[in-house]
Protein backbone atom coordinates (compact mmCIF):
# COMPACT_ATOMS: atom_id res chain seq x y z
CA UNK A 1 0.00 0.00 0.00
CA UNK A 2 1.26 3.37 -0.87
CA UNK A 3 1.49 5.99 1.92
CA UNK A 4 1.76 9.64 1.78
CA UNK A 5 5.39 10.76 2.34
CA UNK A 6 6.78 13.66 3.87
CA UNK A 7 6.19 16.96 2.16
CA UNK A 8 9.77 18.04 0.62
CA UNK A 9 9.26 21.91 1.02
CA UNK A 10 9.89 23.87 -2.59
CA UNK A 11 11.00 27.58 -3.09
CA UNK A 12 7.98 30.46 -2.77
CA UNK A 13 7.55 32.91 -4.77
CA UNK A 14 4.50 34.77 -4.78
CA UNK A 15 2.32 34.74 -7.99
CA UNK A 16 2.62 38.46 -9.20
CA UNK A 17 0.53 39.69 -12.12
CA UNK A 18 2.78 41.23 -14.68
CA UNK A 19 5.76 39.26 -13.63
CA UNK A 20 4.36 35.61 -13.00
CA UNK A 21 0.85 35.65 -14.40
CA UNK A 22 -1.00 38.28 -16.98
CA UNK A 23 -4.69 38.47 -17.89
CA UNK A 24 -6.23 39.76 -20.95
CA UNK A 25 -9.69 40.52 -21.23
CA UNK A 26 -12.06 40.82 -24.16
CA UNK A 27 -9.46 38.07 -26.44
CA UNK A 28 -11.17 36.55 -29.28
CA UNK A 29 -13.50 39.11 -31.51
CA UNK A 30 -16.19 36.46 -31.50
CA UNK A 31 -16.12 33.65 -28.89
CA UNK A 32 -19.58 33.24 -28.56
CA UNK A 33 -18.88 31.75 -32.31
CA UNK A 34 -15.86 29.91 -31.14
CA UNK A 35 -18.15 28.58 -28.14
CA UNK A 36 -20.87 27.35 -30.79
CA UNK A 37 -18.43 25.75 -32.85
CA UNK A 38 -17.32 23.39 -29.92
CA UNK A 39 -20.50 22.37 -28.40
CA UNK A 40 -21.58 21.44 -32.30
CA UNK A 41 -18.43 19.11 -31.93
CA UNK A 42 -18.69 14.95 -31.79
CA UNK A 43 -15.28 14.03 -31.96
CA UNK A 44 -15.09 14.69 -28.31
CA UNK A 45 -12.37 12.34 -26.30
CA UNK A 46 -14.31 10.98 -22.41
CA UNK A 47 -12.07 11.28 -19.28
CA UNK A 48 -12.86 10.19 -15.91
CA UNK A 49 -15.51 9.26 -14.78
CA UNK A 50 -17.03 7.76 -18.05
CA UNK A 51 -13.50 6.50 -18.96
CA UNK A 52 -10.98 4.76 -16.92
CA UNK A 53 -8.24 7.93 -17.37
CA UNK A 54 -6.30 10.46 -15.13
CA UNK A 55 -7.72 13.41 -16.79
CA UNK A 56 -11.66 14.48 -16.38
CA UNK A 57 -14.47 15.31 -18.35
CA UNK A 58 -13.89 15.43 -22.19
CA UNK A 59 -11.37 17.29 -24.79
CA UNK A 60 -11.55 17.92 -27.98
CA UNK A 61 -8.34 18.81 -30.11
CA UNK A 62 -7.49 21.87 -31.83
CA UNK A 63 -9.88 24.09 -30.26
CA UNK A 64 -9.25 27.73 -32.03
CA UNK A 65 -8.65 28.19 -35.60
CA UNK A 66 -4.95 29.14 -37.18
CA UNK A 67 -6.21 33.10 -36.94
CA UNK A 68 -7.50 32.86 -33.53
CA UNK A 69 -4.57 30.97 -32.27
CA UNK A 70 -2.57 34.28 -33.57
CA UNK A 71 -4.42 36.23 -31.67
CA UNK A 72 -4.06 34.47 -28.52
CA UNK A 73 0.14 33.97 -29.31
CA UNK A 74 0.09 37.82 -29.61
CA UNK A 75 -0.90 38.36 -26.10
CA UNK A 76 1.81 35.80 -24.47
CA UNK A 77 4.63 37.69 -27.09
CA UNK A 78 3.08 41.24 -26.04
CA UNK A 79 3.68 40.69 -22.27
CA UNK A 80 6.49 38.09 -21.72
CA UNK A 81 8.57 39.75 -24.11
CA UNK A 82 9.77 36.15 -25.95
CA UNK A 83 10.48 36.41 -29.34
CA UNK A 84 9.53 32.57 -30.24
CA UNK A 85 6.99 30.27 -29.09
CA UNK A 86 6.73 26.55 -30.46
CA UNK A 87 4.96 23.67 -29.17
CA UNK A 88 7.72 20.80 -27.85
CA UNK A 89 7.41 16.92 -27.64
CA UNK A 90 9.93 14.33 -25.10
CA UNK A 91 11.75 12.26 -27.44
CA UNK A 92 9.57 9.24 -26.52
CA UNK A 93 6.83 11.51 -27.96
CA UNK A 94 5.42 12.68 -25.15
CA UNK A 95 3.12 15.82 -25.11
CA UNK A 96 1.02 18.28 -23.84
CA UNK A 97 -2.67 18.53 -25.22
CA UNK A 98 -2.09 22.23 -26.80
CA UNK A 99 -4.75 24.47 -27.74
CA UNK A 100 -7.12 21.86 -26.17
CA UNK A 101 -10.72 22.34 -25.45
CA UNK A 102 -11.62 21.04 -21.96
CA UNK A 103 -14.96 20.65 -20.69
CA UNK A 104 -15.54 19.41 -16.77
CA UNK A 105 -19.00 19.66 -14.76
CA UNK A 106 -18.86 19.87 -11.25
CA UNK A 107 -19.19 16.73 -10.23
CA UNK A 108 -16.15 15.35 -12.33
CA UNK A 109 -13.39 16.99 -10.39
CA UNK A 110 -12.40 19.11 -7.75
CA UNK A 111 -8.87 21.43 -7.61
CA UNK A 112 -5.99 18.86 -9.04
CA UNK A 113 -2.29 21.23 -7.92
CA UNK A 114 0.33 20.88 -10.24
CA UNK A 115 2.97 22.49 -12.48
CA UNK A 116 3.61 21.57 -15.81
CA UNK A 117 6.51 19.92 -17.14
CA UNK A 118 9.40 22.39 -17.73
CA UNK A 119 10.69 19.83 -20.67
CA UNK A 120 7.66 20.64 -22.54
CA UNK A 121 7.22 24.16 -21.51
CA UNK A 122 7.63 27.62 -20.32
CA UNK A 123 4.50 29.33 -20.13
CA UNK A 124 0.76 28.09 -20.21
CA UNK A 125 -2.74 29.31 -20.69
CA UNK A 126 -6.32 29.22 -20.09
CA UNK A 127 -9.04 31.08 -22.30
CA UNK A 128 -12.36 30.37 -20.53
CA UNK A 129 -15.45 30.36 -23.24
CA UNK A 130 -18.19 29.42 -20.56
CA UNK A 131 -20.12 33.23 -20.16
CA UNK A 132 -22.78 31.14 -17.55
CA UNK A 133 -20.22 30.05 -14.54
CA UNK A 134 -19.42 31.55 -11.77
CA UNK A 135 -16.73 33.58 -10.93
CA UNK A 136 -14.98 31.19 -8.78
CA UNK A 137 -14.10 28.62 -11.43
CA UNK A 138 -11.31 30.58 -12.70
CA UNK A 139 -7.62 29.01 -11.92
CA UNK A 140 -5.90 29.40 -8.71
CA UNK A 141 -2.09 28.96 -7.91
CA UNK A 142 -1.25 27.01 -4.65
CA UNK A 143 1.22 26.66 -2.18
CA UNK A 144 2.35 24.05 0.08
CA UNK A 145 0.70 23.58 3.61
CA UNK A 146 3.44 21.85 5.67
CA UNK A 147 3.07 19.22 8.52
CA UNK A 148 2.30 21.54 11.79
CA UNK A 149 0.64 24.30 9.45
CA UNK A 150 3.56 26.63 8.55
CA UNK A 151 3.44 27.19 4.35
CA UNK A 152 5.95 26.24 1.99
CA UNK A 153 6.46 27.05 -1.33
CA UNK A 154 4.91 26.83 -5.17
CA UNK A 155 7.33 26.74 -7.60
CA UNK A 156 9.82 23.77 -9.16
CA UNK A 157 12.96 24.64 -9.80
CA UNK A 158 15.78 22.52 -11.84
CA UNK A 159 17.11 20.15 -11.43
CA UNK A 160 13.30 18.91 -11.27
CA UNK A 161 11.04 19.33 -14.43
CA UNK A 162 7.76 18.58 -12.48
CA UNK A 163 6.23 18.33 -9.07
CA UNK A 164 6.14 14.86 -8.39
CA UNK A 165 10.04 15.03 -9.05
CA UNK A 166 10.45 18.14 -6.73
CA UNK A 167 8.42 16.71 -4.01
CA UNK A 168 10.12 13.44 -4.46
CA UNK A 169 6.57 11.43 -4.60
CA UNK A 170 3.27 11.61 -6.30
CA UNK A 171 1.91 10.16 -2.93
CA UNK A 172 1.17 13.47 -0.27
CA UNK A 173 -1.65 13.77 2.46
CA UNK A 174 -4.86 15.42 0.77
CA UNK A 175 -4.23 19.11 2.88
CA UNK A 176 -0.84 18.97 1.34
CA UNK A 177 -1.51 22.05 -0.21
CA UNK A 178 -3.08 25.78 0.25
CA UNK A 179 -4.83 28.51 -2.43
CA UNK A 180 -2.74 31.24 -2.56
CA UNK A 181 -3.87 33.67 -5.31
CA UNK A 182 -7.20 33.16 -7.33
CA UNK A 183 -7.88 34.60 -10.50
CA UNK A 184 -11.83 34.71 -11.53
CA UNK A 185 -13.45 33.21 -14.04
CA UNK A 186 -14.64 35.87 -16.73
CA UNK A 187 -15.78 34.92 -20.62
CA UNK A 188 -13.22 35.58 -23.32
CA UNK A 189 -10.56 35.97 -20.63
CA UNK A 190 -6.86 34.71 -21.33
CA UNK A 191 -5.11 34.06 -18.20
CA UNK A 192 -0.92 32.95 -19.16
CA UNK A 193 1.52 32.26 -16.46
CA UNK A 194 4.70 31.08 -15.65
CA UNK A 195 4.30 27.11 -16.13
CA UNK A 196 6.55 25.79 -12.89
CA UNK A 197 4.24 27.79 -10.59
CA UNK A 198 1.62 25.52 -8.80
CA UNK A 199 -1.59 26.05 -10.31
CA UNK A 200 -4.56 24.67 -10.83
CA UNK A 201 -8.93 24.99 -11.72
CA UNK A 202 -10.54 27.01 -8.99
CA UNK A 203 -13.43 24.75 -8.88
CA UNK A 204 -15.34 23.39 -11.85
CA UNK A 205 -19.04 23.83 -12.66
CA UNK A 206 -22.52 21.62 -14.56
CA UNK A 207 -24.14 18.94 -15.31
CA UNK A 208 -24.47 19.42 -19.37
CA UNK A 209 -22.31 19.82 -21.68
CA UNK A 210 -23.64 23.38 -22.76
CA UNK A 211 -23.31 24.29 -18.87
CA UNK A 212 -20.33 22.93 -18.05
CA UNK A 213 -16.95 24.53 -17.30
CA UNK A 214 -15.24 25.24 -20.28
CA UNK A 215 -12.08 26.02 -21.39
CA UNK A 216 -8.85 25.99 -24.07
CA UNK A 217 -5.31 25.43 -22.84
CA UNK A 218 -2.24 26.06 -24.27
CA UNK A 219 1.26 25.04 -23.59
CA UNK A 220 4.40 27.41 -25.05
CA UNK A 221 7.91 26.82 -25.14
CA UNK A 222 9.86 30.10 -25.35
CA UNK A 223 12.80 32.17 -26.31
Amino acid sequence: MNRPAPIRPLPYRKPTAGRDYWTFDDVLPDPSAVRARCLERNDWVEGWPRKPESWPGMRVMPGLTADELTIVEGKVLQATGAKKLWTESAPDGANLNHNCIQVVGADECGPRPHTDSRKLCRYAAVLYLNPDVPDDCGTSFYRQRLPGGGLGGNVVMPPHTNLVEALGTRFVPPDSFVEDVAIPHKFNRLLLYQSNLMHSASRYWGQTLEEKRMAAVFFWMAQ
